[in-house]
């Protein structure tokens, strides 16, 4: 027998050199390990099967097929680059993706703007400028010269969270490979949710599903959503939330993570925009045990849906809902603490960063733009409280505000944004909102007190001209274009309503703070005037809330006005410049604005009088009256005791005498007045003009929130009493 005879499967001699050594066939992970999401050593058995004594399944010898990567990729890079250059040559030109390299145009909020004439295509230069982008760690080391907005786009990498062979480290890698962790993970590493919601041992799924009302009430609790709730948010697409809340309903038990948390927040806040009769009325419970057991399948709706790392919207909109609906009854600086951790996690979705959102189809990019400014502008809100400085409403990020759209304009198959409407629409309440807030991040007033370092943006955009991305040069314009806006909207209609008025009070609030800042940080010795333009801004802030409050238009949105805004500064301002010129010419009508707001909001009804704040509140009222009332018997004027003043010393001579009859004292006399009303606070001096002005003396005066700011008129208020009891409590129903 011949060479060739004796060993036939030796290669020829004049065979390719590849095909002397054939690469090995891919081994895969067997299928146990595959559903596990955990390493396999590819062996038969494995070293997981055999520890485990389960029978190990090899895989499919068929090798995966490496999913392509975007076929246009290679053509896109071109363009950019080719755009690139133009843009270094100063050459106009109409780039591919306007949106994500131009300059942000807001909703026409006034025709008459003073930006409306000019050209909607910017120059090379300010594109390049203007355009978000951020550097990505990944592409510097890999010493690739690509997008860092499209290091997610492609995630090629294998099932097991390992790179393919010549593959670069992309941040899709890395983000793969820590799911993988995490999902194979047993003990600590799998359960840290429990860190803010509960015990690492959830509720099973049925367990959850129980806690949903029947269907009748879900629908009912849908709809009082969409009338009390979403107007004034617009954190969900109604037309296709809707189609998924009836398909989950079908079949509670199937529904996925997200969805349940969503829906249960949806419970939740829909339960808080009710009152205590219309809980009983529609749902036969008390407000309270509803928005308990809703609350609680939340947090474990949440832990189920691993909120602390889930990139999934639905999942951070309910976080979101749950903490507005928690508001009421939890201290500031927890919620405070809570709202941080929903912050990171929305950065850490890319929600701050325009260049993250213009990837989005327009839906998704808007549903992300409102959801971001929902939560800063609430974030701000809660830090006005107790600490100003901890607010994220700064200039340090890029989102825009949301666009002036209907809901149904915005379809998920939609690839470009739709038209911007000139007239008012469903979400106008969170256009408005999020336009002024975005004035206020970029005001000087405003960054000095989070953040003295942070002027210098505001500086910079004074020197180009500009004070905000809207363009708008100062307040005065800002006020100009709102109020042209509102020209368009039908005072009946409760949105639009709710709109006007909220956002008059905000501007009154926002020029009654610059000019308090202008005057403490003036060196120049400010005159002692009889008239205070400053009172009409306090004194409007007061009416536009009475115009809320007072309003039966404001039945559906009640609820939030009690929540989230009380006008303490307007308060706080007017007594203490009363207090100190109860002559000041606009000073009878200031008590008739703030007669006029404490009957509307009913200050002396409910668990306000027995809150630490009613007893500050009501030192300041008495003082500053003391004060005009000495003034008009030295002049010789009979005036009439304001509302205010008369309810408030009721309320307080009634206390006082059911507070005697708790200890069991005939006499009033006998009882300490100062305990009668809180007896945890300081002592209450009421009577006599020197022991109320005694009262209100301090050594370093300032804003409550607004530390370091001194102004006319404020500077007799006790911040040493008054701040504390402002940031350790809350004010039942009255968004303090």
């Amino acid at each position: 027998m011949d060479k060739a005879a004796a060993a036939p499967d030796a290669p020829e001699p004049n065979a390719a050199s590849g095909a002397a050594n054939p690469k090995p066939q891919r081994v895969l992970a067997c299928l146990l390990c595959q559903q596990r999401k955990i390493k396999c050593d590819r062996r038969f058995p494995c070293a997981n099967c055999t520890r485990s004594r389960a029978q190990c399944v090899p895989a499919s010898l068929v090798p995966r097929q490496r999913r392509r990567r975007f076929p246009e990729r290679e053509l896109l890079d071109r363009i950019r680059h080719y755009e690139g250059l133009l843009r270094q040559h100063n050459v106009n030109f109409e780039p591919l993706h306007p949106t994500a390299v131009t300059e942000h145009v807001p909703p026409p909020i006034s025709k008459s703007s003073p930006d409306a004439g000019q050209s909607e295509v910017c120059s090379p230069n300010q594109a390049t400028t203007l355009k978000p982008r951020t550097t990505n760690l990944w592409h510097a080391l890999s010493q690739k010269n690509l997008d860092a907005e499209h290091d997610d786009s492609s995630d090629d990498e294998s099932e097991d969270g390992f790179l393919h062979d010549g593959d670069d480290l992309r941040g899709a890698v890395i983000k793969k490979a820590w799911d993988n962790l995490m999902d194979g993970a047993n003990g600590e590493l799998a359960n840290e949710h429990h860190l803010l919601f509960g015990s690492p041992a959830s509720p099973t799924k049925d367990d959850l599903t129980a806690l949903h009302p029947q269907q009748a009430q879900i629908f009912r609790l849908w709809q009082i959503y969409l009338d009390n709730v979403d107007p004034l948010f617009k954190v969900t697409h109604t037309p296709s939330l809707q189609a998924r809340i009836v398909n989950a309903i079908s079949d509670l038990t199937s529904v996925s993570a997200p969805l349940e948390a969503l829906m249960f927040s949806i419970y939740c806040v829909a339960v808080l925009s009710l009152s205590e009769e219309q809980c009983l009325a529609v749902f036969g419970s008390p407000k309270q045990e509803l928005l308990a057991v809703y609350q609680f399948a939340c947090r474990q709706a949440l832990v189920n849906c691993r909120f602390l790392q889930s990139r999934d919207h639905d999942c951070l909109a309910a976080l979101y809902l749950y903490l507005v609906s928690v508001k009421p009854s939890t201290d500031p600086r927890s919620l405070s603490s809570l709202l941080a951790i929903a912050i990171r996690i929305a950065q850490r979705m890319g929600y701050h960063n325009e260049s993250s959102n213009a990837k989005c189809n327009p839906l998704e990019a808007e549903l992300r733009r409102r959801l971001w400014w929902s939560l800063v502008i609430f974030d701000n809100r809660i830090c006005e409280i107790f600490n100003y400085k901890t607010a994220t409403l700064a200039p340090t990020w890029d989102c825009r505000t949301p666009l002036n759209l209907n809901d149904f304009e915005l379809r998920a198959e939609t690839k470009s944004s739709p038209p911007v409407s000139e007239r008012p629409t469903e979400a106008l309440f969170a256009v408005v909102r999020s336009e002024l807030s975005d004035f206020v991040r970029h005001s000087a007033f405003h960054l000095d007190f989070i953040d003295p370092l942070l002027t210098t943006f505001a500086q910079a955009k004074n020197a180009a001209g500009r004070t905000s991305p809207s363009g708008r040069r100062d307040l005065p314009e800002l006020q100009r274009a709102v109020e042209e806006m509102f020209r368009l909207c039908e005072p009946e209609n409760p949105l639009h309503f709710m709109t006007m008025w909220t956002a008059r009070g905000y501007l009154a609030k926002i020029q009654l703070l610059e000019h308090c800042w202008r005057r403490s940080t003036s060196s120049a010795p400010q005159p002692d005037s009889p008239h205070d333009p400053v009172v009409s801004y306090a004194r409007t802030l007061l009416e536009s809330d009475t115009k809320l409050m007072s309003s039966p238009l404001m039945e559906g949105f009640l609820w939030h006005i009690q929540t989230f805004y009380f006008p303490f500064l307007g308060y706080a301002y007017i007594l203490q410049r009363l207090k100190k010129r109860p002559g000041d010419d606009q000073a009878e009508l200031a008590w008739e604005s703030m007669s006029d707001n404490y009957e509307a909001r009913n200050l002396d009804s409910g668990d306000f009088i027995h809150h630490p704040f009613f007893t500050i509140f009501a030192r300041m009222v008495v003082a500053a009256w003391e004060a005009r009332e000495a003034m008009l018997v030295q002049y010789g004027i009979s005036r009439e005791v304001p509302r205010i003043v008369v309810r408030i010393k009721d309320k307080i001579a009634r206390m006082r005498s059911d507070f005697a009859e708790q200890l069991g004292v005939g006499a009033r006399t006998a009882v300490n007045p100062d305990e009668s009303v809180a007896p945890n606070t300081r002592p209450l001096n009421l009577g006599g003009t020197a022991a109320g002005a005694q009262c209100f003396t301090a050594p370093t005066p300032s804003f409550p929130g607004y530390p370091g700011m001194q102004c006319d008129g404020m500077m007799a208020l006790d911040t040493d009493s008054l701040w504390p009891t402002m940031g350790l409590g809350f004010m039942p129903n009255q968004g303090w």
